[in-house]
Parts: structure tokens; sequence; C-alpha cells
């Protein structure tokens, strides 16, 4: 069997590729990394039957609907979630075929109502979602949670697994990348040890967190299984650089990837005048365009050749990216975190700049 696991380093997300006899299942696609996934499919030569989301997510995009518009496979996603365009609703004693081997689905609720955990079918592995993380979990405060049902859902659906049995969930902070049964039956401190239900709802309780930042757009999108609204087709991918979508339709560069293009494209910088000379400095062979006159001064700018958008951490230059589309231009990329990325990874900036 063939296994791989991928990181999506903004929202800290694992996403999981299990492949047999040439054909693969995809856990918790990530939208943004769906290029990433389809070239190491073709790379190890293999079909994507199905992508399987271990529950509506509040902090990205799911990449199920993008995957199937490229690959064909299947959406599979909890049936309790009443998600609108999923293939395969999935119930509790559910089997997931690939190949010669299967994923058995367990319904896990309490982070959400609709949390399931996908178990290898030896139970040598298991994929948690955020019902468990490696020394925690996910929290029960909203989408239908309950700390009552998670816990139940974990000490009986997933520690209840042979101990030896690794564990993969669907985020880590800290860069930690699995853990089995015994190690978080003995070392988790919300449902390990001598926890009981209620040390752990008063805990969960009063976590007191705030809301995911992405969770006005993520959970109506995942809800859509990852299509966006109307009924845009996804665009071709750009070959004047490698970009990456992101779910607002806005293709993006990696500052590295821009700093290596830089001669055959046009930088708008669309700060302000005093931004362009601050402590940030600006590219070399920037151009000073403030956002507020793009429309106006569009005419100073080549439409046949790529532009690149530039502001201090990405999102003015993200509207200036949906601003020249619309006025025609079809070259638009903006720079992943503006300054602050560039600043971050020691990219050059022009002579001058404080």
């Amino acid at each position: 069997m063939i296994f791989r696991q991928l990181f999506d380093a903004t929202s800290s997300t694992y996403s999981y590729l299990l492949g047999d006899s040439g054909e693969a299942l995809l856990i918790d696609p990530v939208y943004e990394q769906a290029p990433r996934d389809m070239a190491l499919l073709k790379e190890l030569g293999l079909w994507l039957v199905a992508t399987l989301d271990t529950h509506v997510h509040a902090d990205h995009v799911t990449g199920a609907w993008r995957l199937r518009q490229r690959c064909g496979s299947r959406i599979a996603l909890s049936a309790a979630t009443e998600a609108v365009g999923v293939d395969q609703p999935l119930r509790h004693g559910d089997p997931i075929k690939f190949g010669q081997r299967s994923l058995n689905v367990r319904a896990t609720p309490g982070h959400t109502s609709g949390c399931l955990t996908y178990v290898l079918d030896d139970e040598s592995m298991a994929f948690t979602g955020d019902s468990l993380l490696i020394r925690g979990c996910g929290r029960t405060d909203f989408q239908g949670g309950s700390p009552e049902q998670l816990f139940t859902s974990v000490r009986e659906q997933i520690l209840t697994l042979p101990t030896h049995c690794l564990l993969y969930p669907a985020h880590d902070y800290r860069g930690i990348t699995v853990s089995t049964v015994a190690e978080e039956k003995r070392f988790n401190p919300r449902l390990g040890g001598d926890a009981d239900i209620g040390d752990f709802v008063g805990h969960m309780n009063n976590l007191n967190l705030p809301h995911p930042k992405l969770m006005a757009v993520a959970v109506p999108a995942n809800l859509r299984c990852g299509q966006p609204e109307g009924d845009t087709p996804l665009p071709e991918t750009p070959d004047w650089a490698p970009l990456t979508l992101r779910f607002s339709g806005v293709w993006e560069i990696e500052p590295i990837a821009l700093f290596e293009h830089a001669a055959d494209v046009q930088i708008v910088d669309v700060r302000e005048a005093p931004e362009f000379i601050d402590k940030l400095g600006h590219l070399p062979d920037a151009r000073l365009i403030p956002l507020s006159q793009l429309m106006a001064r569009q005419t100073e700018l080549d439409p046949a050749r790529p532009v690149v958008a530039v502001c201090r951490s990405g999102i003015r230059s993200a509207q200036a990216c949906v601003l020249l589309s619309k006025a025609g231009f079809e070259k638009v990329a903006n720079l992943a975190g503006g300054m602050l990325r560039w600043k971050i990874e020691a990219l050059p900036v022009a002579p001058g700049s404080v």
C-alpha cells in the first residue's frame, strides 16, 4: 500500500493519500493544494477514486469539488452534514474501497455533528480528523458540537482500537505528525489517563476560543463540498509562472517564484506612497500605483504582459487583482503574503529603501 502524509502550511492541515493497485483515496484535501495532489497522483501512477473529508472544516476550504472536476473522483462525506454535492453520503460502518484495501467509517461526532474517523481495514492506522488531535482534540462550541458526545466518541470509537494503531489527525500546530492509541490513552491531557467526562466537559466549556478566521467563508463553501458560488468553471492553470489558485478566485505567486520570474512580469505596488519607502521597502523594479488610483492609471500597464500586484500583507493587492481582471488583464497574480512574506524570506528590496 502507498501512503503519503501531506501538509498545508497556511491552515496547518494534514491531507492523506492512500493507494493500492492503482486506486487512491485522499483524506481532507485542501482547495489550494489540488495541483500538488494531482501531480503526486500522476507521479505515483494512481487514479483518485474518492476524496473523503473527516468533517465540515471551519479553517480551510476542501479540495473535494476541485479534484472531482479534474479527476472525476467521488466526494464522500458524512450524511449527517447534509452537504450539497456529495456523491457518497457516509454512515457509521460503511466501507470505502480502494484497490484491494478499504477504510471503515466510524462516526465520531462531538467536534461537529458530522465528524467521522476512517480506520484502515487491518486497524493499523486511523485518520481522526479533529475528533482526536495529538495530545488534544477539536473544540466543541459550534457546528453542533458537544463535549459529552466527543468524550464518548473518542473513548468508544478511537481509543478502543489496538494500542499500536497509528493515529493521524487533520491538524497539528507544532509539527508533530503521528501518535498511537497507546500514547493518547496515556498522555492526552483531555481524554487520556484518569480524565472522566466531568473533567472533560468542564475543560471544554471554558476554552473561550475565538472563532476561526475563515469560518464565515469555509463553512458555507464546505457545505457545497468546496464548489465556488455560481456556475463559473475552473480556470485553466496559467503557464507564465507557478501559481496557486485561492478559493476567492485570485491567483497567487510565492515570493521565491516572483524573485525568479521578476524580469518577465510587471510588478505593481498598490500601497500608498509613504509605505513604498517605509521599513518594509519595496521590490526592485516595482511601480507604485496606489489602489485608489489603479483603475484611472491602468493604461500605464501593458495588458499583454503578466502583472503581479503587491501590498503589505496581500489583502489590498488581492483586490487589485480582481479589479485588473475585470478590466481585461488576463495574466494577473497576487504576491502571497505581500511585503511581510518577502521580508521574512530575506529576499532583496530596492536600494534606498528604509
